[in-house]
């Protein structure tokens, strides 16, 4: 089934974005022409077009019985599960928020519940085009050197222009059962022992993850597939869903408000723009509580200073920003959260159980190993130091020392020799001179430490 801009549209778009790359003088640097992003990290500022993406917004095709989808490099999360859910299908993976794009996530990271089974969104990929920096439209599937580069390169090796997908089927509903833990060792057992066997409590897992609220308080959510009738939960409207996992042991969503149920809040975030005070929740329009809305608003305060301000004047220590995402070994994350609440204390903290399939280079997770992504997002007062990042580093630090690995969709500090050592550095490179040979793409170290 053919949905969007078809194949032809798709030849015309690709062949714009080739002449927007044509267009670009030598020397200057090659960028996507993108006015959204779900990247936590600055970068210099450049008066050169972008490449035109433009045409490289939609789902291509579905194919129901082979359980695939053709889709474009920027075609949002959002876009593509309201193409491939009418066929009881969704990505095997589908990143929390609506506007990350499928290339995004494979060119970076996403994660989400299913990711315990299924490991990471381009560990689904059949297939994909890339975009390089030679201007070139490269083929290129698993075991291939570009392919299997490519993940958490973002976009030092090209754009994906076109995905190939695995898709899963799943029935309307999604039933939940909020366990709580007291003790973070207890916890990690959990995660493990649900891992192995996919069940809890003789009952099956489609879904895994959690939330820390506070040390001593941690909760799995274990969401289960099913077709079972009842009126389903709605946390779109004044109910706020990262409040139900304390308040209730059970619940049911159906399958399309279980995908995004976290994008309404921006999982807890929207609470710094007072989107969840009552009053205001109730003419905060609907189509405003959406994750890209409130990015947007965060960009407004980091143009304009508004929480600096608001702090100099009530005398507040200067803020350090303390966005970030983790993996760490599940046996180790006791640990990780005992010391986290000791040096950073940062509440809720998103827990999300992970498995890669196979060894990625650019991100080398230890195929079949249990790891625990945390994810933590706000900002911790700490004085004049704040613009050294005392917090990010030592996390960085620890992170490492519990043999993990960072994300880098936000702010890194390693040094070039840490950082090679950390993503394959020199893999990287030799995959980067193949298929960029004239260096126009800007490498990943200048992309995530120097925020070129």
């Amino acid at each position: 089934m053919s949905l969007g801009s078809g194949w032809e549209d798709h030849q015309r778009a690709v062949e714009r974005l080739r002449a927007s790359y044509d267009a670009i003088p030598k020397g200057e640097p090659v960028r996507l022409a993108k006015r959204t992003t779900n990247l936590f990290r600055p970068r210099a500022a450049t008066t050169t077009p972008g490449l035109d993406v433009s045409g490289l917004t939609g789902v291509i095709e579905v194919d129901p019985a082979a359980g695939t989808a053709e889709v474009q490099g920027m075609c949002t999360y959002e876009d593509l599960v309201a193409a491939t859910l009418p066929h009881g299908l969704i990505p095997l993976v589908v990143p929390q928020l609506r506007t990350i794009t499928l290339g995004g996530a494979v060119t970076g990271l996403g994660i989400e519940s299913t990711s315990f089974r299924s490991g990471l969104p381009h560990e689904s990929v059949l297939e994909m085009d890339v975009f390089t920096g030679a201007g070139e439209v490269v083929t290129t599937r698993p075991g291939e050197d570009l392919f299997d580069t490519f993940p958490n390169s973002y976009g030092s090796l090209g754009y994906a222009t076109r995905l190939r997908i695995e898709l899963e089927r799943v029935p309307s509903h999604v039933a939940l059962r909020h366990v709580r833990f007291d003790d973070a060792g207890l916890l990690g057992k959990a995660v493990a022992e649900i891992v192995e066997t996919r069940e809890y409590d003789g009952q099956r897992v489609d879904g895994l993850d959690g939330v820390a609220f506070e040390p001593g308080e941690y909760y799995l959510t274990l969401a289960r597939w099913t077709d079972e009738g009842g009126r389903p939960s709605d946390y779109t409207g004044q109910q706020i869903y990262y409040r139900s996992i304390q308040q209730r042991e059970t619940d049911l969503l159906t399958m399309h408000d279980y995908l995004w149920r976290w994008d309404t809040d921006w999982f807890w975030c929207s609470r710094a723009f007072g989107a969840q005070h009552p009053l205001l929740r109730r003419v905060w329009p609907r189509r405003w509580r959406r994750s890209d809305v409130y990015m947007r608003m965060l960009g407004w305060d980091s143009r304009f200073h508004i929480a600096e301000r608001l702090d100099r004047r009530a005398g507040r220590p200067q803020r350090e920003k303390v966005i970030q995402d983790v993996e760490v070994p599940v046996e180790r994350l006791p640990e990780f959260l005992d010391w986290f609440d000791d040096e950073i204390g940062m509440r809720p903290i998103w827990l999300c159980p992970l498995v890669a399939r196979r060894k990625w280079p650019t991100y080398p997770l230890e195929p079949g190993r249990t790891y625990v992504n945390v994810g933590f997002w706000g900002t911790v007062h700490v004085g004049p130091e704040a613009p050294q990042a005392p917090r990010n580093r030592a996390i960085e630090t620890k992170v490492h020392e519990l043999d993990g690995h960072k994300s880098l969709y936000s702010e890194a500090f390693y040094d070039r020799e840490t950082f090679d050592r950390l993503y394959d550095g020199a893999n990287l490179a030799a995959v980067k001179r193949r298929h960029d040979p004239d260096d126009r793409l800007t490498t990943l170290y200048d992309k995530a430490v120097r925020r070129r």
